[in-house]
């Protein structure tokens, strides 16, 4: 535990979400220190005025509040369990924030694993995107017991404009991200087949996207994503393995609890289609370009 009055709050991968994580958390007073697989990153919050370390053992040494902010569940539980983990050198009461999106069934066995050595766990996973990480204004949709809140709000605070507090266990956090996940990966998808179609149809796309923002067909990923179509530029915001990923997991959830999910099934076929072609990697508008390959349409940017 610091032994300072400012809380030491670790901040656990800074990629383009949790390097602005990191940011709100400096810019609100915090001493915050940054640990990331990629050596550049760190140098590069050290630079902006942070502080640096190798594993997650040596961030979380000092730290009130260790925030993870990685990709999946197997990354979370390596930050906490694995070599080097969070979980060795974390003090007792202090607070592990989980950031992932993942299976709401991993998200308690990890708050189940770290809580029996008496820390505390929230699951909290993050909505917003790079822009709003780095202004402090994500979305967070928290659930976790009442001490793990108590422990981890000056942080949430400093992260989030919109805190939703889910329930007092883990598991609530991630189940109700997924179901944004679903609705989100299937309006990329739907929204991808229709700025594709509309340009099969010889149709001006930039006059599609002002006509369908004004009109009842418009989503809010129509609006977010198409913009990277009409500019054909598809550098990674959000990738499409992030929902390979996160429709992979709605999948697995919906069969053991045998529920119906075909129009999220056919999102995830989409996505897997576009990474298969090689843009897994690429902003996940690339679905946009998978149409257009597979039938010979001309998108902005095409070679």
């Amino acid at each position: 535990m610091s032994s300072s009055a400012t809380p030491h709050v670790a901040v656990i991968g800074l990629g383009s979400m949790g390097y602005g994580m990191a940011t709100s958390l400096k810019r609100a007073g915090f001493i915050v220190i940054g640990c990331d697989v990629s050596a550049d990153a760190v140098a590069r919050f050290v630079a902006d005025g942070g502080r640096g370390a190798k594993t997650p053992a040596e961030a979380a040494k000092d730290a009130d509040i260790v925030v993870s902010v990685v990709v999946n569940a197997a990354q979370t539980e390596a930050i906490l369990f694995g070599k080097d983990g969070a979980a060795e050198t974390l003090a007792k009461d202090a607070v592990f924030i989980s950031s992932a999106t993942m299976d709401p069934d991993i998200a308690r066995r990890l708050a189940k694993q770290l809580e029996a050595t008496a820390r505390h766990y929230l699951d909290a996973p993050i909505s917003g995107g790079a822009q709003r990480a780095a202004q402090g204004e994500l979305t967070i949709l928290a659930s976790g017991s009442a001490a793990a809140f108590a422990k981890a709000r000056p942080a949430l605070d400093a992260m989030a404009a919109k805190l939703y507090e889910l329930g007092d266990a883990a598991g609530q956090g991630a189940a109700f991200k997924m179901i944004n996940q679903l609705l989100a990966g299937v309006h990329i998808a739907a929204a991808s087949e229709a700025i594709a179609f509309a340009a099969k149809q010889g149709l001006d796309i930039r006059k599609v996207y002002e006509v369908i923002t004004a009109s009842a067909g418009n989503s809010w990923m129509f609006e977010n994503r198409m913009p990277h179509v009409l500019d054909g530029d598809y550098a990674p915001r959000s990738a499409v393995e992030i929902f390979v990923k996160d429709l992979g997991i709605i999948q697995d959830m919906a069969r053991n609890a045998r529920f119906p999910v075909p129009v999220s099934a056919a999102a995830l076929q989409m996505f897997l289609m576009t990474s298969a072609a090689g843009m897994g990697r690429d902003d996940d508008a690339s679905v946009a370009r998978m149409y257009a390959q597979v039938t010979g349409t001309k998108l902005p940017g095409a070679k």
